[in-house]
Order: C-alpha cells, then sequence, then structure tokens
C-alpha cells in the first residue's frame, strides 16, 4: 500500500468511525422512508436562533419556530402567522398584534403574547441576542403583553417595516433559564418549537433532522421528517442525489445543472434568486467614532476611481462564462425578484476601458513608461483582491477582474483565503477589493441599511457593514424610506437610496444568479415554490416547501440509503472538536456564500 493511499485510507476511517455527539443520539437518524432529505453546501452557523444567520441555519429557525407575519409562496405579499391580526395607532408609534389562541409549544405549553415579549425585549437588552436580528428592534421603544392574547409593540419614531417582524419568536419558559446567549448552542435534543418540525437530531458539520409537528396549527406536515445534510460541495451533493441518497439539492453550478437535464427520476427547478453577487471595494473603513480602520488603500477612498474600477468590469462575459448564462448583469442594488424595489441605472456604468482610463488619468494615477499606473507619491497602483478560496466562482471573477484591471494599467493580488479568514478580513477592512453579496428580504430594509454608517463596527467591533460606506445623503435616504407609509413614495425613496448607492460606487453589483436545484421526482411532489413563478424550494421565507411536499409511494415504502453518515467525508469535512462552541462564541459575519 502507497503511503498516500495509506493516508487517505486512514482519513477516511477517522470521519467513518467518529463517535455521534451526545446531544444528537438517539433521535438524530433518519426515520423512515418519508423523511424528506436536503443536500446543503452552507455553513449551519449555529442552532441559536438569537444567534444564526447564515441561510441554511435561517431555513431551519422558519421550520421551528413562529413568527409574527410570514410571506406569501404565492408572490410575497405579507400574510398572518403567529399574528392573526394587527392595527397601528393613528399616529403609527404603537402597533397592537393579536396573537393566535391554541398554538402550542412542542412540549406543551401554549404560544402567548408574553413569548414574543420576552423574544423581542431579550433582542432589545441583551447584545448577544440582538446578533442575528437586532435591526428588528433598533427602533423599539417598548414591548409589552397586557395578556396572553395582545402584543403591543411602541417604537421611538414611526417604522413603514412593522409586518415584516420575521425574528424567529422562542418560548419564554425555556430561554429565560439561558443566562449567557452568546454561548448557548441549542443543541440538546429535542428542542422545544411550534413550527411544522421540531428540531429532534444534530450531527455538527454533518446533519440536522427535523421531526413533523402533529400538533402544528395549520395541520402536520404530510412528511415525516426533514434532514438537512452537510456537503463540502455540490459535486459531492450532486452524486448523492444521482444515487437517491438524498432527495434535494441546491447551488447547483451551470455544469451541474445542466448535466441533470432529462436525467430518469429527477426534475430540474430554475427559479430566480434572492442574492446579489458584489465586488466590494474599500473606500475607506472606519469604525462608528471615524477612526480609520484596515488596510485599504488609499486610492479608492477617490469615488473616480472606484467607477473607473467599475467600467472595467465587463458583466456581460461574467454571466456567460461564470454562470453559464444563469442570471442577469447587475446594476441596482436590490435584485429582480422584487420587483417592485428593483432600480435599474439610467445610464449605468457599462464596459467602456476607454472612459475608465480617462477617469483614471483626471484623478492623477498616471501610466508610467512601463504602462503601470503609479500614485502621486510614485508608488505602483496595485489592489489586494480578497476572495472565498473554496468557491470555483470567485476564482473565475478573481482572474477576470485581475485582466481587465491589467489593462488599465493597475496591478491585482488575487488572496483566495478560507471563509473564516475572509470573514474577519472584511469586518476588520483588511482589504482593497473583497467578494461579497447578500440575499435580499421581500421587504428591503435589512440590506439597506448594511450600507449606513450605523452598520459600521464601535470600537471594541461588533457592527455589520458591508461595504463601509457611510454617507449623509445615502443615510438620509435611508431613514426617511424607514418612516414611509405611502408605498408609492416609500419605493421611490427607496430606489433613490439605491441611485446614490451606485453613484457612490462602493459595491460593484455584478450579477443576480438564478437559483438552481433539482429534487427526486421519484420520491416526493408537490413542492410549493416560492414565488409562485419562476420560485424555489430551498431557503424560502417561510416553510412552505418542506410543508407542502407530498412523498410518493415509493418514498413511503423505500429503504433508501441513510447517506448521512459517510456525506460529510465525501465532501470533504473535517470534523473539528468544540466547533459548535467556537462558532457560537466567536461571532464571525456569514460569509458571501451563506449570509441571509
Amino acid at each position: 500500500m502507497s503511503r498516500r493511499f495509506a493516508v487517505l485510507w486512514a482519513v477516511l476511517l477517522v470521519g467513518l468511525l467518529a463517535p455521534m455527539p451526545a446531544s444528537a443520539q438517539g433521535d438524530g437518524a433518519r426515520h423512515d422512508g418519508a423523511t424528506l432529505r436536503i443536500g446543503l453546501q452552507q455553513q449551519i452557523d449555529s442552532l441559536n436562533p438569537f444567534l444564526g444567520y447564515t441561510v441554511a441555519s435561517s431555513d431551519i429557525f422558519r421550520s421551528i419556530y413562529p413568527t409574527l407575519t410570514t410571506y406569501s409562496p404565492d408572490d410575497f405579499s405579507v400574510m398572518p402567522e403567529l399574528a392573526e391580526s394587527w392595527e397601528p395607532s393613528p399616529d403609527r408609534l404603537a402597533w397592537t398584534f393579536r396573537i393566535r389562541s391554541g398554538v402550542k409549544w412542542s412540549d406543551g405549553q401554549p404560544v402567548t403574547a408574553h413569548d414574543a415579549a420576552y423574544t423581542f425585549n431579550r433582542m432589545m437588552t441583551d447584545p448577544a441576542a440582538s446578533t442575528a436580528n437586532g435591526n428588528v428592534v433598533k427602533n423599539f421603544e417598548a414591548v409589552t403583553a397586557p395578556d396572553d392574547t395582545t402584543l403591543v409593540i411602541r417604537t421611538k419614531t414611526p417604522q413603514a417595516t412593522m409586518l415584516a417582524i420575521d425574528a424567529p419568536i422562542v418560548p419564554e419558559h425555556v430561554w429565560s433559564k439561558v443566562a449567557d446567549v452568546a454561548t448557548f448552542a441549542n443543541d440538546q435534543m429535542p428542542v422545544v418549537g411550534s413550527g411544522p418540525f421540531t428540531l429532534t437530531g444534530y450531527r455538527a458539520e454533518r446533519d440536522v433532522t427535523l421531526t413533523a409537528n402533529p400538533g402544528f396549527w395549520r395541520g402536520a406536515p404530510k412528511v415525516a421528517g426533514l434532514q438537512f445534510i452537510q456537503f463540502k460541495n455540490s459535486d459531492a451533493a450532486v452524486q448523492a442525489l444521482r444515487k437517491g441518497d438524498v432527495d434535494v439539492v441546491q447551488k447547483l453550478t451551470s455544469a451541474q445543472f445542466d448535466a441533470l437535464a432529462g436525467q430518469p427520476d429527477i426534475q430540474q427547478v430554475k427559479g430566480q434568486g434572492r442574492r446579489f453577487f458584489e465586488l466590494s471595494l474599500n473606500p475607506g473603513a472606519a469604525n462608528s467614532e471615524n477612526q480609520p480602520i484596515g488596510t485599504g488603500h488609499p486610492a479608492l477612498k477617490d469615488v473616480r476611481v472606484r467607477q473607473a474600477i467599475d467600467q472595467a468590469i465587463d458583466r456581460k462575459v461574467l454571466v456567460e462564462r461564470v454562470l453559464g448564462g444563469y442570471g442577469q448583469e447587475g446594476g441596482g442594488y436590490l435584485p429582480p425578484i422584487f420587483s417592485d424595489y428593483q432600480w435599474t441605472p439610467p445610464q449605468p456604468r457599462t464596459f467602456d476601458p476607454a472612459a475608465a482610463n480617462r477617469k483614471l488619468d483626471e484623478a492623477g494615477y498616471a501610466r508610467g513608461a512601463d504602462g503601470i499606473r503609479r500614485t502621486p507619491q510614485g508608488e505602483p497602483l496595485n489592489f489586494k483582491l480578497v476572495l472565498h478560496g473554496s468557491r470555483s466562482e470567485d476564482t473565475q471573477v478573481g482572474e477576470f477582474v485581475k485582466r481587465w484591471l491589467a489593462d488599465l494599467g493597475i496591478g491585482v493580488d488575487l488572496q483566495p483565503v478560507s471563509d473564516n479568514q475572509l470573514n474577519d478580513r472584511t469586518t476588520s477592512g483588511d482589504y482593497d477589493m473583497v467578494i461579497s453579496g447578500w440575499s435580499a428580504n421581500p421587504d428591503p430594509d435589512y440590506v439597506l441599511r448594511l450600507q449606513t454608517c450605523a452598520s459600521r463596527p464601535g470600537p471594541d467591533g461588533g457592527g455589520n457593514p458591508d461595504t463601509f460606506l457611510c454617507d449623509q445623503q445615502y443615510d438620509d435616504l435611508y431613514n426617511r424610506q424607514l418612516g414611509e407609509f405611502d408605498q408609492a413614495k416609500r419605493v421611490d425613496l427607496v430606489k433613490q437610496a439605491q441611485a446614490r448607492f451606485y453613484d457612490q460606487a462602493a459595491g460593484l453589483i455584478l450579477w443576480y444568479q438564478n437559483s438552481l436545484e433539482a429534487y427526486r421526482a421519484d420520491r416526493y411532489s408537490g413542492f410549493t415554490l416560492q414565488p409562485k413563478t419562476d420560485g424555489v424550494i430551498v431557503a424560502q421565507q417561510g416553510y412552505w416547501s418542506y410543508y407542502g411536499a407530498q412523498p410518493t409511494d415509493k418514498a413511503l415504502n423505500g429503504s433508501g440509503t441513510d447517506y448521512t453518515g459517510v456525506a460529510w467525508v465525501l465532501g470533504g469535512v473535517v470534523m473539528l472538536a468544540g466547533v459548535v462552541v467556537a462558532l457560537v462564541v466567536v461571532r464571525r459575519r456569514a460569509t458571501a456564500d451563506t449570509r441571509e
């Protein structure tokens, strides 16, 4: 046996024989043929709903915990959930929500307005509890529950987003006993919830198991449970789908999606995506006290330099060559799926190297005899581009950008790093350019706030910035849209904010990618897509697809392989001791691949 083969075999054995964490034993395995198995290539950053905010974690929370309102599977319109009705005061400073009677937690205790009041008050008073959804309560003055079915929220100023409060609500009788939210993993099974499913099993970096809740107020799901199986990459997930070892996969590459066309028993789903893919340029990172931080190149403080870089990027080529045509060229901040708020630049900075060169000349970065542009101090103009080392699309974009900027006389140093390293460098401003991106919600407030001065970290850290943009004109537009209740006027303000963001060129929106999925049609049908036209299965704004999934006779009676014992090995995941505690204690900004 060769040394190389021996090492590989040893690694595989270690993975296959690794013991299951105690918190996941017993109910953690697949229950029967009617358990819907979803393949993920995303990080589940935490099972704690106050802390977890990756797309994968949010997807799980929506199946476990109630929210005041939810979004229609047809068109993202707001509809009742735990709150069956609501009414604002004449001055729009107080909102009264009527909480649905008869809803129970999975341990039999009633769900009341007191649980909602406790949840929001904890987010308002405990910094750790505001990690994932602190933006929701930022403007709250007081939250009270006069009785079991009445919740009253008073705001400091009128807030137009009061019906977009989709933060998970937790049971007070459980969470009031949690002294330190920041270190609470929430991995002791079963976890108390009240959604269509209950969290019953967890194996770190491997899988999460949910069991159908027969007492769910809308009625029990048609499947026995869900199992979210983690893969290091989409190749391993697709292999599992072909074998019938998982039922749904998402985040397929264009090549994988095309290769599945016509495959027996496999159905493809091409939906509109909620994400934007972005190249962030460091405009001069600073903290909330306006103290400079990080290592950003001073040339990028000049908006003309940032705009010149934008004009050197050919978005059409990126969509065709990197996405295989499965996407749309970027422009405005919000993706086309939210058509009411989408804004398209009336005079876009199209691919124009000549115009980009003129801007750089005007900015004072002249070419030397060798064709290389130099700073006024005579230093070659070079930028560091930080990207995810594990993602091929990042690498491809990096190579294109390097080539295009070289034509302008600018050097680019591609720096592929791990996700954690990218997170650290981004939040500390240690970059010139970085690959970024977010998933937008039906209400645009959350992602709009990422570009405000208030999103920057304090002197002691924290914060949740995207580009470190701090522009008073943008902030004024953001604050005005937040307090505008006339929908047409609010839409106009949101579009004005996007126009200002585009003008500042701190974040270059490169594309809006289609969501490419596939599922085993021989095992499941009846998936509710969201939205109804060009919708998706995984990572919805709700639980609709999982709740409505209908198992076929094959799923109900077939054996099917329990793939989770080997999925993480084939996917290349390395299990680290204490990973749950580390992810909870050391909160990191989610990456462009996983952020909600």
